[in-house]
């Protein structure tokens, strides 16, 4: 079993920047594929970043691109998703997932943390 925990959210203004750690105990997850959802109120959940078992590959959804970076520190079975620029509809509950290899943009993963909440104000 896996358990993810996420953190750093919060409020922040539109423009500012927000980091988001996702923490994997239990096991490593250095072989799993690892990406970030988000859902906002009213709406289904979203693929946001993925980045594969060996961090060569990461993968964004389009309206996030070039402000939004993921990355991994395998040594510390962790994950960060880095924001810029945030505007007001990226104000969503992020969530870290996690399954074997394979980034993909569905929700099939098999390990899922609790969500972090974001709140960008115009």
């Amino acid at each position: 079993q896996v358990q993810l925990v996420e953190s750093g959210g919060g409020l922040v203004q539109a423009g500012g920047s927000l980091r988001l750690s996702c923490a994997a105990s239990g096991r490593s997850v250095n072989n799993y594929a690892m990406a970030w959802f988000r859902q906002a109120p009213g709406k289904e959940r979203e693929f946001v970043a993925g980045i594969n078992w060996s961090s060569v590959n990461t993968y964004y959804a389009d309206s996030v691109k070039g402000r939004i970076t993921i990355s991994r520190d395998n040594a510390k079975n962790t994950v960060y998703l880095q924001m810029n620029s945030l505007k007001p509809e990226d104000t969503a509950v992020y969530y870290c997932a996690a399954r074997w290899m394979v980034v993909v943009t569905t929700p099939n993963y098999y390990y899922w943390g609790q969500g972090t909440q974001v709140t960008v104000s115009s």
